[in-house]
């Protein structure tokens, strides 16, 4: 491929040390000419959004994640004072932690922070530790499940350390009634409990005002409580007080974070489509799956730091894209599924399938120039470690390409709060870009509700199935005829209540003829 290619289809922030890279994905310049009513329609989409129209429609609530970083973009004074309030209470807050102002009942200061929440409300926390570490004395575990064995495991370590009495939780919830959440707060103040301590006094919440979880930190008596708005959403909260609270108890400088997301949204707020990074990567994934998801991305940052990375773009991206409609009410069954873990070590992995198997995917590569500060020694005769992890981000580029497989690439120079502001902000916007090029509620999500009212269905169907257990043996069909239910689902709560010692099972012939009793 000519180099002039190479740059015409380069993006360049050069006071950001960022690009994108285009050429590898193969847009004929006839498609932006084809896109131009939906680009129209996506900046001012866009600005609408950032203005504060209602852009959830389904739910009649305002998108403003973009506010968290430049407050003065807030559509009224209230919000601003939510957005800027909190940042001086949680500095604050972070400032008496950190020297003891506020300390464990035992004495002492606190050295380990418990972060209990799931989804967005612990993988943003998770990704920035996994990315930065922590510059200052506070080692992180991470509740984001409702795995016994998890959390177990997560105690032990705890217990192997400091111990709980010099660890403070942070409780994420924006409602309060994530059942995970709660699952894990209740097993934390259990164990605090059976330690000797009083959770509260360990334990801080970031939740909505009067939600079941604001309710219970009042009551308990918990050390303070940071308000978590409506207007945030889950997967786009890693910047509000769901990871900026952890950021400053961690030591991290978060406000670089909010500076590196606020100096990309800025650039990429241009309405010159051929300089918008965020635009022209949603272009890209529409042009590659032909508007309707047709193929995964692939994605592949070289850097141990970002290995987390992935996972929070399949959140990030697949919650908001993944719709049975669209704003309209058609079936349209969008998204785009993400999947990819870390450059050069899952090149042993699945690089062989990308190359060679089948053709359903492209690739998103994320290059951290820099290796690492220090001089690096020779592992041969004229190469680095670094000059390796370059080797095989080039050589894997170009061996899909030369099989007709598309990539985009992404550099920064390392791997900062600055630049990790950056790349956060740079996906959210193209998700809010790619949405409106297919005409989507990217804000709600109906699945995931859909999900969690199963669940609490089978959890109904669980205790009836309880209460019809005696010492006499009976079959699932049985247990399912007194309650008038379904076999399969009363057969498999019937096995789960045996491997957790609840009933004794008595495996026949077929699963229809097992037996269970008390």
């Amino acid at each position: 491929m000519a180099f002039d290619t190479y740059a015409k289809d380069l993006i360049r922030y050069s006071e950001l040390g960022f690009s994108l890279d285009l050429s590898r994905m193969d847009i004929p310049p006839s498609f932006h000419e084809e896109m131009a009513p939906k680009i129209e329609k996506a900046f001012a989409n866009l600005k609408a959004l950032e203005a504060g129209e209602i852009a959830n429609p389904d739910e009649g609530r305002m998108v403003g994640h973009y506010w968290l970083r430049n407050a003065d973009l807030a559509p009224n004074a209230e919000i601003k004072a939510q957005i800027t309030e909190p940042l001086a209470q949680l500095k604050q807050f972070a400032r008496d932690v950190s020297t003891g102002a506020i300390s464990p009942p035992a004495g002492g200061v606190f050295e380990n922070l418990l972060i209990i929440g799931i989804g967005g409300s612990a993988l943003g926390p998770q990704l920035v530790y996994q990315a930065l570490g922590t510059p200052g004395t506070m080692t992180t575990y991470f509740f984001d499940n409702t795995d016994p064995a998890g959390i177990d495991r997560d105690l032990a370590e705890i217990a192997a350390g400091s111990g709980l009495s010099k660890t403070l939780a942070v409780v994420i919830s924006k409602s309060g009634g994530t059942p995970e959440t709660r699952n894990g707060m209740l097993e934390a103040k259990s164990a605090y409990e059976k330690a000797g301590l009083d959770f509260a006094q360990h334990a801080v919440a970031v939740t909505g005002e009067g939600s079941k979880l604001f309710r219970f930190a009042k009551d308990e008596g918990f050390l303070t409580i940071f308000p978590m708005e409506d207007w945030v959403g889950g997967r786009t909260s890693v910047l509000s007080t769901v990871g900026l609270v952890p950021m400053a108890l961690q030591g991290v400088d978060f406000e670089s974070m909010l500076e590196g997301a606020r100096l990309m949204d800025e650039k990429t707020r241009t309405t010159d489509a051929l300089q918008n990074a965020a635009l022209q990567m949603a272009l890209a994934w529409y042009h590659e799956g032909n508007g309707k998801g047709e193929k995964d991305m692939v994605t592949l940052p070289y850097k141990d730091s970002l290995v987390l990375f992935s996972k929070y773009l399949q959140q990030l991206i697949m919650e908001s894209l993944g719709k049975a409609e669209d704003l309209d009410g058609n079936t349209v069954n969008q998204g785009l599924a993400v999947y990819g873990n870390k450059g050069s070590t899952d090149q042993h992995a699945y690089v062989q399938q990308l190359r060679d198997g089948l053709h359903n995917f492209f690739a998103c590569f994320i290059e951290v120039r820099q290796g690492r500060q220090e001089q690096s020694i020779l592992v041969d005769d004229a190469n680095t470690c670094t000059d390796y992890l370059q080797g095989f981000l080039r050589g894997t580029r170009e061996a899909l390409y030369e099989n007709g497989r598309h990539s985009m690439t992404i550099s920064i120079k390392n791997v900062t709060a600055h630049t990790l502001g950056q790349l956060i902000a740079l996906f959210e916007r193209a998700v809010t870009f790619y949405a409106s090029l297919v005409n989507i509620n990217a804000y709600h999500q109906p699945g995931v509700e859909a999900g969690k009212a199963a669940a609490a269905t089978f959890l109904d169907l669980l205790n009836q199935v309880r209460g019809q257990l005696t010492a006499d043996k009976k079959t699932a069909l049985e247990v399912a005829a007194e309650i008038k239910a379904d076999a399969e689902a009363v057969y498999h709560s019937l096995v789960h209540l045996a491997n957790n010692g609840e009933v004794t099972l008595t495996e026949e012939a077929t699963p229809a003829e097992d037996t269970f009793h008390l």
